[in-house]
């Protein structure tokens, strides 16, 4: 009797072409590239003081006494203020008070010039609304609009009116660390302040602190 021929079964190509899947690949990385917003850097505008030796004393000092607050930060996460410039012989007119908004940034908000003008409280009044303006629905407040307004408003233009500014004069000790460096700056942001900076402690500065016990 014949033997059967056994069958043969016919192979199939399991082969999967990834070509089209490249195509496919570069197409949405091409879509995702055009469609995504970078990240812009972030920078933080800082004021230093000037290291012009032939600038007088009253040059760097031109800022009215009732809008300016002079800011020590010490040892031990103290803060310490002075309600206008400082006087250099006498030591009560440190004051010390805390972090946070029932510490320095209530100082901030509740300082009144000799104007009789509460200028950080209205100028974070007119930024509220301004954020109000910028998150309702349907606004066409664009960022760059956003930006230039709360320039003016930081600058003391509120509202059609001129409004005196403060200046915030920082003065970090050596027995300061970097978190109390970066909170203060914090400050300076939550509270709208345009124009601060940061100064070095002068010898007049470590007499009066001194005087006041503070290291």
């Amino acid at each position: 009797m014949a033997k059967k021929k056994a069958s043969k079964q016919k192979k199939k190509n399991t082969r999967v072409d990834f070509t089209p899947m490249v195509d496919m690949m570069m197409l949405l990385i091409t879509f995702f590239m055009l469609c995504t917003t970078l990240s812009k850097p972030q920078a933080m505008q800082l004021t230093m003081p000037s290291n012009d030796k032939n600038l007088e004393k009253e040059d760097k000092s031109v800022t009215k006494a009732s809008h300016t607050i002079t800011i020590y930060l010490g040892a031990d996460d103290k803060i310490y203020y002075i309600p206008g410039l400082p006087e250099y012989e006498n030591p009560e007119c440190i004051k010390e008070t805390s972090w946070g908004k029932d510490g320095i940034r209530k100082v901030l908000i509740n300082h009144t010039t000799e104007e009789g003008i509460n200028p950080v409280a209205r100028i974070m009044q007119a930024k509220m609304k301004l954020d109000e303006k910028k998150a309702a629905y349907g606004s066409t407040l664009t960022d760059e609009q956003y930006n230039k307004q709360l320039s003016d408003l930081k600058a003391g233009n509120v509202n059609g009116e001129k409004i005196p500014t403060l200046t915030i004069i920082i003065k970090p000790l050596d027995t300061a660390n970097y978190n109390n460096m970066v909170e203060a700056l914090d400050e300076m942001q939550i509270c709208s302040i345009g124009k601060y900076v940061i100064d070095k402690i002068s010898p007049d500065d470590e007499k009066l602190l001194g005087l006041k016990g503070i290291k």
